[in-house]
């Protein structure tokens, strides 16, 4: 096996300036740099790349943990977060809570041992808040709050809600039916024993997105228009979202219900089934999407769909990571929650989109 040494002899300069070369730090001549790097390709040598990352004290790797790359909400935001991290020089390790049980302590202990310079956490976690910011290394938080110093970006889940309220109640919906998914996430706080449990209140629960929910529900119900919550399964559930698109479309003729909101994958089902009933869309049904990923194309109607900007969300993301692997102390003091009034809300929100489809009248 070819070694620094053997590049050294075959170019006749020191093992000390084949490593200066090699680890790209110290002063070196254009002559030297130009000797060792025609040595290195005429021995075919590769840099050992756990040694320099020894040296440097960095990886380069970023581990990047999602409940599931087969959700097309996940899967449409690691492919903006992949690229925005590798504009930074940042690669991109990827784990699916989902599809590996305990990757997300693998991961965990892998930042605690240097193997990786930090962790974009995007997937739900039952561990409490002080496991989080007693690890101090680098994490960004994604769509969850995970405690203080810890910096979190989120979409403005609130704006959200109030852009699909609006709509519904200028265009006459009168019976709204939400699919979402399983209400103990509203109060998963209290699941873990932090909180009282109790009537629901944003201090129970850690999940940002519960807000449009929320939102969505007080907009309506001001303005009269009877709200419907119906439980959807986890994530990745997607017969759990079958299910409940046809409970919901079961009260068009008995209940009245004359709208849907639901996720891509929800709002999706949804078209598909109310075209396979009869129902007319818009004019008895109107069906509006949240995220605004590619399925909003491909749903057999171009969907109604109050939009994250994923390219945004990503970017911020990456920018984090990045200066908390600079200056992990300076990027938790700038993540602190002490001027963040509501509980559990991002300190960084992405503006979110109306767009206008088929869907809706």
């Amino acid at each position: 096996m070819v070694g620094m040494r053997d590049v050294a002899k075959k170019a006749g300069v020191s093992l000390s300036t084949v490593s200066l070369v090699v680890n790209g730090n110290g002063y070196v001549s254009d002559d030297m740099r130009e000797r060792v790097r025609k040595a290195m390709q005429a021995l075919n040598y590769v840099p050992n790349e756990l040694a320099r990352n020894l040296y440097h004290d960095c990886t380069n790797l970023v581990g990047v943990i999602v409940p599931t790359i087969r959700h097309p909400f996940f899967a449409t935001f690691t492919a903006h977060l992949q690229h925005a991290l590798a504009a930074q020089g940042l690669r991109t390790m990827l784990c699916s809570t989902t599809d590996e049980t305990d990757g997300e302590i693998k991961y965990v202990d892998m930042l605690r041992r240097h193997m990786m310079d930090g962790i974009v956490m995007c997937a739900h976690t039952s561990h409490p808040g002080d496991y989080w910011t007693s690890i101090h290394r680098p994490i960004v938080a994604f769509d969850r709050v995970l405690g203080d110093g810890i910096s979190s970006i989120g979409s403005d889940h609130e704006q959200g809600g109030r852009l699909i309220a609006q709509m519904l109640i200028r265009n006459g919906a009168r019976h709204v039916v939400m699919i979402g998914g399983p209400r103990d996430q509203f109060f998963d706080l209290a699941v873990r024993g932090e909180v009282e449990e109790g009537s629901f209140d944003l201090g129970k629960t850690t999940f940002p997105t519960v807000r449009y929910y929320l939102t969505l529900e007080q907009e309506l119900t001001s303005a009269g228009v009877k709200y419907e919550y119906i439980e959807a399964g986890e994530v990745m559930d997607f017969a759990g979202y079958h299910r409940a698109v046809g409970r919901a479309l079961d009260g068009v003729a008995t209940d009245g219900v004359d709208a849907v909101v639901s996720s891509d994958i929800g709002a999706s089902f949804c078209v598909r089934e109310a075209l396979s009933r009869g129902i007319s869309i818009p004019d008895e049904l109107q069906i509006v999407a949240y995220d605004g990923t590619y399925l909003t194309d491909l749903a057999g109607m171009k969907l109604t769909a109050v939009a994250q900007d994923f390219s945004a969300i990503a970017q911020s993301a990456a920018d984090h990571i990045v200066q908390a692997i600079a200056n992990e102390e300076v990027a938790a003091a700038n993540a602190s929650r002490k001027n963040i009034p509501k509980p559990f809300e991002p300190n960084v929100l992405i503006p979110m989109t109306l767009v206008p489809g088929d869907t809706t009248r």
